[in-house]
This record gives C-alpha cells, structure tokens and sequence, in this order.
C-alpha cells in the first residue's frame, strides 16, 4: 500500500509517499480501498508540531478517508466486500491508498453520494453540524456569524445555517471569497482584513448582535466573535487557526449572559465517548436528497500531499480540499 509519512516537523515537503505492507486486521475491523480522504487545517497543525496532542514520530496524518470495503476481519457484522463507506480515525493514517477502521467507525455511503462527496463529511463537515445544531442549538431565524466562512467548516456553517433557516452573516478575507459565499446562501458578507466584524455586525444587526457565533479562526478573531454577540447569545470556540493567543475582554460577554462552548471533534470522541454515526449518517441522508451540498475546491493526487496543504497554507481553498487515489 501507499501512505503518507512525515518523519519530521516542518513544510509540506516533509509529507512522503512511501511504500509499506498492508497491516493485518483484528477483530472487528475492516480494510478499506481509499478513493478520496479530507484534508483539513488540523493535519496541517499536525504536520508543523503546532497540533496539540503528543509529538510522536513518525506522523501518519489523516483522519477520514472514504472508498470500497477490501477486507473484513473476524467477528464483522454489517458490512460485506464491495460496500461504499466512509471511516474517521482509521489506521496508520488516512493518507492512504488502503485504511483499516473498526466498524464503530464505518457508516455506509447511500446512493446518490460520491467517495469525494462523503470524505468532506467527517471532520469539517460534523464541526459544522455538530457546532450549529447540538451546541449552539441555532433555531429558524436567528442570526449566525461564522468566522472563516471560505473554510471547509465555514462553508458548511453557512449550508447548514440556512438549511435550518437562519441567516448567515460570513467573514473571508477578500471580496471574491464574499462573493461566492454569498451564492451559498450567506446572507451578508465581512472583509476581516478591512472591517471592523464587530462594528459592521451591529451595523446589520440594527445593535441586536448575533445569536449565535462559530469562530473557527481564533487569535484576533475570537475577541471581535465576543463583541458581536447578541444578549443571550452562543459563542463556539472550536479552532485556532493563527496559533496566535486570543485576547478578550471579559466585559464583552458575561453582561450579556453569553455562553461560550469550546469544541474539538477528536477529543468530542475520545473524550466524552460520542458517537458520531448517527449524526454523519443524518449528514449522508441530507446530502443523498440534495438539501446540502458540499464543495470540493480542489482535489490533488495522493503523492502531492504536499500541494494540498500548500494551497490551505495560502489560502486559497473555498469549501473542502482533498485527496484522491484514482480509484
């Protein structure tokens, strides 16, 4: 098989395509053949030793993959040789041309939904869901800022947002990325590297603030999310991109009687024992009858990791960016 290594921290060209045996399965796994795998900020973090969790070498990055079932290993039940799936947190990596993930983290793919499709799904795609409908709990009407809105999760916030009837109000960083999220769905669009977010949400706001704010940027950001909120309001916390700290000012949430909610898909999972198939299985079925839609902005061959985490690097992606083994 072919899989994506880094034996060391630094720039993508420290993403290798190696060679290695097909690891044997254990009971209760099974071995997919990859067709597409998400690429997301995190395993850009991963990739720099700025990710938190342990610094471990070598680092196989990757964290869904989506393709043909190849194998199932003893005691598998519910899926057979042939079967369309989509797995998150498989092993060594998801980087690769084959992935093993025990059952508990397999969902079937429905008819109607491509490999590229689901591999949006995940990681970026249930930050979004799981971010806006189980912690914030946004209802019909109210008014959502998304931080970072060009992003994989951001572009999804916004899908997801209006689906549910809300109006988004989406940030990026150039007036083309505004203009295309705006043929999303987004309501109003903010140029963060000209506007004042806070001052331009009051501005459309009519002072009211934002019921519900997803900041996935961080840093500088998180404390103008603060600023725009609504009373009452929901702030989730759930990246920081910069890796630069936030500073805030206590005062611009807990007169408001503001929650704020911090949210990491991984730790959700290791953690606190979710089970996120429910859930993707929900994002599937949405997807399968046309309601979202994802957007894949660009996929790259297998052996250009590299080029992929480049073009997040630069900034350059609107929606999910993937990989792809041609299978």
């Amino acid at each position: 098989m072919q899989i994506i290594r880094v034996d060391a921290f630094g720039p993508a060209e420290n993403l290798r395509v190696v060679e290695m045996e097909s690891p044997p399965l254990h009971a209760g796994e099974v071995r997919i053949a990859a067709s597409a795998c998400g690429v997301n900020r995190a395993d850009v973090l991963q990739r720099t030793g700025a990710y938190h969790g342990p610094k471990v070498m070598p680092v196989f990055p990757g964290r869904e993959a989506a393709g043909a079932v190849a194998e199932v290993g003893p005691g598998v039940s519910g899926f057979a040789v042939g079967d369309r799936v989509i797995g998150f947190g498989g092993r060594p990596g998801c980087y690769a041309s084959e992935v093993i993930f025990p059952v508990e983290r397999l969902v079937r793919i429905p008819d109607g939904v491509s490999f590229e499709q689901a591999a949006c799904l995940p990681t970026s795609w249930l930050s979004a869901w799981y971010t806006l409908v189980r912690l914030a709990r946004l209802q019909q009407g109210e008014t959502v800022l998304i931080q970072g809105a060009a992003s994989a999760v951001g572009h999804a916030a916004v899908l997801i947002a209006r689906w549910r009837g809300a109006r988004p109000i989406a940030t990026a960083g150039s007036a083309g990325k505004l203009e295309w999220l705006r043929g999303l769905g987004a309501a109003d669009g903010i140029d963060y590297s000209r506007e004042d977010v806070a001052a331009r949400v009051a501005e459309l706001t009519g002072g009211k603030g934002c019921e519900v704010v997803l900041d996935a940027v961080g840093g500088k950001a998180f404390g103008a999310s603060l600023k725009a909120l609504a009373y009452g309001g929901r702030c989730v916390s759930m990246a920081n991109v910069t890796t630069e700290d936030s500073v805030m000012n206590t005062r611009d949430f807990y007169p408001k009687n503001a929650a704020i909610y911090g949210f990491q898909i991984s730790f959700l999972r290791e953690k606190s024992g979710w089970d996120a198939r429910p859930d993707l299985a929900e994002l599937l079925a949405l997807i399968a009858s046309g309601a979202l839609r994802p957007h894949v902005d660009r996929t790259f061959p297998l052996a250009d990791a590299a080029g992929a985490h480049r073009w997040l690097e630069e900034r350059r992606n609107r929606g999910n960016v993937l990989l792809v083994t041609g299978r």
